[in-house]
């Protein structure tokens, strides 16, 4: 897949759904210019700019530049795992602005945050209070109010990253004091529009990109690993697997490709497509929430659960035939095989899908234990324990419902 600059594509990402449109062949600033001047007829833009973005390259610069006095304000930097009190910041100053249109240069938590920020002020929500009654649902959220209002004004977003959550309404934030994770569903509204820069992106640390591309591999691997998956999910996510698995490999050998980049965020908007189909997500996503406000970033929490994830539901004989199908999708790619025999200790023709990803992890040189995130034992109980709130446990392949089926999961996330 060749990537070159000059001419926009522009699209629909998921078939059969009005949003998130893609936008690539254009460099972001020129995208970003056009749409908001064409497509959206915004005045007032909010930009909200990774931190690192800011400080370590032009990249913001530019787009200030391209929009000219379009842009309203700025908002630089949103800490990891999005705390609730920094979203409430933004939405004050956005509100103070009168922003009519949201754009996130970067990846992560501002992804997150402006969602939730345009749902807030669609809402009125000013106040923690006011936030705490907008996340989860009437089931699972006792304060959760009877009315609530669809985010009117369009947000795009310019990702830097494969996390893909820049393709969906949910966001997740972390509350102050308890620093549980909560899930706002921002009322089904995506995002309107997602403009890809391969060229941006090279500006991604490198382990940002490869492990945040591992989170997009999870969202493939429990989609088709689920036993509540659909044939349009698993269809999605049979094209997603080869497109990241080879364009993350390629990236890890030439960072500074180009069409690897592509193929990455090609690969991300399947997978996307596939969560988007409607088949609920399983432990490794749940667990990973909780992990998260631990420190740990979002592509990192997969890196170390998944493949325990999934030999945990092998051994609970939960979706066997299913990871049997997924193994044998990896190893129809020819660097997966290079990786395998490259290994003393497995064969492709024996391991299991578990063993199969923490090969290919292992390769791209990502964390596979708690330790190597600087997460200790002490911490697996509080773990254990907030995973069972989260919505995705109980949807695992072998539903969690107690506390120790989750230390049992840890367990193997701990170095041998």
């Amino acid at each position: 897949m060749t990537f070159t600059f000059g001419t926009e594509v522009c699209r629909a990402a998921f078939d059969g759904g009005s949003t998130p449109w893609i936008s690539f062949g254009l460099r972001y600033f020129e995208a970003t210019r056009q749409h908001c001047q064409d497509a959206f007829c915004c005045l007032k833009v909010y930009i909200i700019c990774s931190r690192s973005i800011a400080q370590n390259t032009d990249a913001l610069d530019r787009l200030r530049s391209a929009l000219g006095d379009r842009v309203a304000g700025v908002r630089i930097g949103i800490n990891p795992h999005t705390p609730l009190s920094q979203v409430l910041e933004v939405v004050h100053d956005a509100e103070k602005r009168e922003a009519d249109c949201l754009v996130t240069l970067g990846a992560g938590s501002l992804t997150d945050t402006a969602k939730i920020v345009r749902l807030a002020l669609a809402n009125s929500a000013r106040s923690m209070e006011d936030l705490d009654t907008l996340w989860g649902t009437a089931e699972s959220n006792p304060r959760f109010r009877n009315k609530v209002h669809r985010p009117t004004i369009p947000l795009i977003h310019i990702p830097t990253s494969l996390s893909g959550g820049e393709y969906q309404a949910i966001a997740g934030a972390t509350e102050p004091q308890s620093q549980a994770k909560r899930t706002f569903h921002c009322e089904g509204v995506n995002p309107e529009l997602v403009i890809q820069d391969p060229e941006l992106c090279l500006t991604t640390p490198q382990w940002v990109w490869l492990s945040t591309g591992i989170r997009a591999v999870d969202h493939c691997v429990e989609t088709l690993c689920s036993l509540r998956s659909n044939e349009k999910g698993d269809a999605c996510s049979r094209r997603a697997l080869p497109k990241l698995i080879s364009g993350l490999l390629q990236s890890m050998a030439d960072p500074s490709s180009l069409d690897a980049r592509h193929l990455c965020q090609q690969g991300v908007v399947d997978a996307m497509a596939a969560v988007s189909s409607g088949v609920p997500l399983g432990a490794s996503h749940a667990i990973g929430h909780q992990l998260g406000p631990l420190g740990v970033g979002h592509g990192e929490t997969s890196c170390i659960l998944l493949p325990s994830v999934c030999n945990f539901n092998l051994k609970m004989k939960a979706n066997i035939d299913r990871q049997a199908a997924v193994r044998d999708l990896l190893l129809e790619q020819s660097e997966v095989w290079v990786i395998l025999n490259a290994r003393n200790d497995l064969s492709p023709t024996t391991s299991s899908l578990g063993d199969v990803l923490d090969a290919i992890i292992s390769a791209l040189r990502m964390p596979r234990s708690l330790e190597d995130v600087g997460v200790g034992i002490d911490k697996i109980p509080t773990l254990a324990k907030n995973s069972l709130d989260d919505i995705w446990i109980r949807t695992n392949a072998f539903p969690i419902t107690r506390e120790e089926h989750v230390r049992d999961i840890l367990a193997t996330c701990l170095r041998r």
